[in-house]
């Protein structure tokens, strides 16, 4: 047994893999190849996220949300009053479900909703948030982006991925063991920004007016994804950096 991990080791598989497990911001998920693994770098994604959600929390319980607030209250419609305190949060490409489930996890108020393309990503996302929070009603849709939403008639306040944004060509020059994570998961196209403009393009169709969209990519593509942010109606543009200082996330308020 400890030979053929060690074996598996030898070929460049990493550790997580290996154990099948991954901790990630407190929470140990598991990992399986259809699945990149959590890295520290996305939990920038996360703290952008709260940051920015409990910024739009207390806007939306401020003077301008009272009267509905109060005709809710008053009426004693309990369903009335979660839809004007809800928040909807929209993890695109969710994989393994750790920004979903992080997000849920540190802030229990929000209404999370994930989407992956791989059916076996999403099994595991599902199988993570069942063993994780298993109250947590994170509701999990297979399909390409938005497509996976099609059903869907509400819009969210805030949309966060973790897209694939290495460009192809550079696959093969990425560490051995980060060759060995589905490229599907990896894989940005051409010139890494494929489905991250596909993303912007079709968030003005899911997100509430000052909704919020935060997305991982590569430091050399800030200055285009802001580019398209600019021109797809976004403002407040800024980007995050990493624990190595990089610019790790972008993000704007949609107008």
């Amino acid at each position: 047994m400890f030979r053929a991990l060690l074996d598996r080791r030898l070929k460049g598989e990493c550790i997580a893999y290996i154990l099948e497990k991954k901790e990630f911001r407190g929470l140990e998920f598991t990992v399986n190849h259809s699945v990149l693994v959590p890295r520290p770098d996305t939990e920038i994604l996360v703290e952008t996220a709260i940051d920015v959600i409990s910024e739009q929390k207390a806007k939306k319980n401020d003077a301008n949300n009272a009267s509905a607030l109060r005709n809710a209250a008053t009426m004693h419609d309990a369903s009335a009053l979660h839809n004007a305190l809800a928040l909807r949060v929209l993890d695109l490409c969710t994989g393994s479900g750790a920004v979903a489930i992080s997000l849920k996890h540190e802030m229990p108020e929000l209404e999370v909703y994930a989407t992956d393309i791989s059916h076996e990503a999403l099994e595991t996302a599902k199988a993570n948030a069942a063993r994780l929070l298993p109250n947590s009603n994170i509701r999990f849709y297979s399909g390409d982006l938005y497509n996976a939403l099609s059903a869907e008639q509400f819009n969210f306040h805030c949309i966060v991925s973790n897209p694939p944004y290495i460009p192809s060509a550079e696959i093969t020059t990425l560490p051995k063991e980060v060759q060995k994570e589905p490229h599907l998961a990896l894989d940005g196209g051409q010139d890494g920004l494929q489905l991250i403009k596909r993303i912007i393009e079709g968030s003005a169709n899911y997100l509430c007016s000052g909704g919020s969209l935060l997305m991982e990519a590569d430091p050399r593509q800030m200055g285009t994804i802001s580019s398209w942010l600019e021109e797809y109606g976004f403002c407040k543009i800024k980007t995050y950096k990493d624990i190595s200082g990089n610019e790790r996330v972008i993000g704007g308020i949609y107008e």
